[in-house]
């Protein structure tokens, strides 16, 4: 009589999800150094307070202005406050608003995008309005909307949100175009299927390649717009540890203090760099034609 192990059936799938993860890493390693170096900055913005930092708000004027040594690692600013401190936290505040505005102008202009590509008789308006939009660089629309309300994060949110939905919805415009016009699309419409899920059932799962790509570069974009904005003081209030403020705050003792304005210029860089690698890989993954042709 023969024994068979029960625990075989167990153990084959997840073996079979580890070798794809593998020969995905393998085909697109800049998928796995970008996620490596997200990793650790999504991991310094959650563990901040517990990485040696102190409060990154406290004022200390007499010890203002101290070069990096081993007590104040990144030196402290013209108000005494630690650089380093308000990097690390700073961290949070870049990743909130490029991960938020990812995902709000993502959804509102997949919504756009699917109702003009879908339906004919809207499509012209829509698109009017979203090439007006698009005609402004998007940080003078975010400059603009931030002028008409207070500094703070959220509202931050919301402009570079409105900036970047136009881009979003014409991406997934005419990714609907080309969709509406597949035979199985036709097919459904033949069979009497009601359009709403159509749309849930047909389009939107064959959007979410292209705007998964395009929601990491929104990502970067974001957190080097915020970073501007509050550079020119149009941003996040200046009682908020942001990259863009401590910048700000520096520039005055560039010459003399560089290392304020150098320690969150190069966490934002590596930080944008990580993002954009991560979405260069995901655009070869799901699109591997276009990698071959690269």
């Amino acid at each position: 009589m023969s024994v068979t192990s029960p625990a075989l059936p167990d153990v084959l799938p997840p073996i079979r999800r580890r070798g794809r993860l593998r020969t995905l890493i393998r085909r697109n390693p800049t998928i796995a150094m970008g996620a490596a170096l997200l990793g650790v900055v999504v991991f310094i913005a959650i563990f901040a307070p517990w990485l040696g930092t102190v409060d990154p708000t406290a004022l200390a004027p007499a010890k203002r202005i101290r070069p990096p040594s081993e007590i104040y690692w990144f030196g402290t600013d013209m108000l005494g406050r630690d650089v380093y401190s308000r990097v690390m936290f700073g961290a949070r505040v870049s990743l909130i608003v490029g991960f938020a505005v990812a995902l709000l102008s993502s959804a509102i202009g997949t919504f756009i995008g699917v109702v003009s590509g879908y339906v004919r008789w809207l499509d012209s308006v829509i698109m009017r309005v979203m090439d007006g939009l698009m005609s402004i660089p998007p940080i003078l629309l975010a400059i603009a909307l931030m002028a008409l309300t207070r500094g703070s994060v959220q509202n931050v949110i919301i402009a570079i949100s409105v900036a970047e939905t136009p881009r979003v919805a014409r991406l997934i415009r005419g990714v609907v175009l080309s969709l509406r016009e597949q035979p199985y699309v036709e097919a459904a419409i033949a069979s009497g299927t009601r359009v709403p899920k159509i749309i849930w059932r047909h389009i939107l799962p064959n959007t979410i390649a292209p705007l998964t790509v395009q929601a990491t570069y929104i990502c970067a974009s974001a957190m080097i717009t915020e970073a501007i904005l509050s550079f020119i003081g149009a941003g996040t209030p200046p009682t908020v540890p942001s990259w863009g403020n401590i910048m700000a705050e520096g520039r005055a003792l560039w010459q003399v203090k560089p290392y304020i304005v150098f320690f969150p210029a190069v966490f934002l860089s590596v930080t944008v760099l990580a993002v954009n690698l991560l979405g260069d890989g995901l655009r070869d993954a799901l699109d591997p034609r276009l990698a071959k042709r690269l």
